[in-house]
């Protein structure tokens, strides 16, 4: 299908997100210049679907009227937009950039004045579910954004996105995305202590999912967190303790800026904390389980997670 714009697209961050996104953005029919990256797969995939290669942010921003970021953190964005080449040396007036990482919001709302004074606008699109959904062209997307630049957008959004969900102005995105991963994440601490003390009390995770699946505390982020414990799925949520920690501490820091205690995310941040201080920081958030477990002296790898306890 041909794209009926005249839209040029950018895109920095061809992770495990951003490849889906950008793979579906130019299935659509939209031209797209994407960021060279050292890890070569995924851009000789972008290149073969016709996609551009540029050598710098700025070169990015000069053939794009939209530029998609899907990266780290706060600083990453941060040095792509007002970094030495940077998107702030190359965007035109009109332009967007839409930043589809879980950020700061206070970053967020400093890049945004930042680039109206050079008459671009800056969008927050953080996403929702896993690489899978973005491959297939169906993540969840929160947008922060004018009434106006949401209607342009949405087009472009809905080539990779299944929900969009137009959230309030800018920074509005990043706001609701933090509160999103601290239920989600919130559920991981909970899910691994709830293993730990099941395992030590007798009752093994399957004996543990067979009460828990298919009933009201079932959901999605159950299924995929609980896919590690029991099947040993590596790739069931591929995304990384280090990235729940620094999501937690944004919450953490947003909750301070509003004055509120915030003693049950601090908790969730904690359980994180504790496996990133140990090394733990590259491997997936389902893995929390194994971590805790060994904290308290059972053991919920998957080679014997799903064996039964001897009772005392």
């Amino acid at each position: 299908m041909v794209a009926a714009s005249s839209e040029r697209i950018g895109f920095i961050g061809l992770g495990f997100m951003g490849h889906g996104m950008a793979k579906n953005i130019v299935e659509k029919g939209y031209p797209l210049t994407f960021l060279g990256r050292k890890n070569r797969k995924s851009a000789e995939d972008m290149l073969a679907r016709g996609a551009r290669e540029a050598a710098t942010s700025r070169e990015v921003a000069e053939q794009s009227t939209i530029v998609f970021l899907c990266v780290t953190d706060s600083r990453e964005v941060e040095a792509i937009v007002r970094g030495p080449d940077g998107l702030k040396d190359g965007l035109k007036p009109g332009s967007l950039v839409v930043d589809c990482s879980t950020s700061d919001p206070v970053s967020t709302m400093a890049l945004a004045a930042d680039l109206a004074t050079i008459g671009v606008e800056m969008v927050d699109a953080p996403l929702s579910r896993t690489p899978k959904e973005a491959w297939e062209g169906m993540l969840d997307t929160m947008v922060g954004a004018s009434d106006k630049t949401f209607a342009r957008l949405k087009p472009v959004l809905e080539t990779w996105a299944g929900r969009v969900v137009h959230i309030g102005g800018t920074g509005d995105g990043h706001r609701m995305k933090l509160l999103n991963n601290f239920i989600s994440l919130g559920y991981a601490a909970i899910y691994a202590e709830a293993l730990a003390l099941a395992q030590k009390v007798g009752i093994s995770p399957t004996r543990f999912d067979s009460v828990i699946r298919g009933g009201r505390m079932d959901c999605g982020f159950y299924q995929t967190f609980m896919r590690w414990t029991l099947e040993g799925d590596r790739e069931a949520h591929k995304f990384s303790m280090a990235n729940g920690l620094k999501d937690l501490t944004y919450l953490e820091s947003m909750a301070d800026a509003a004055g509120i205690a915030n003693p049950l995310g601090n908790a969730a941040k904690n359980a994180f904390a504790g496996v990133v201080a140990m090394g733990g920081g590259k491997e997936h958030i389902p893995m929390l389980a194994t971590h805790i477990g060994k904290l308290n002296g059972v053991d919920l790898s998957p080679e014997t997670g799903g064996t039964e306890r001897p009772k005392a």
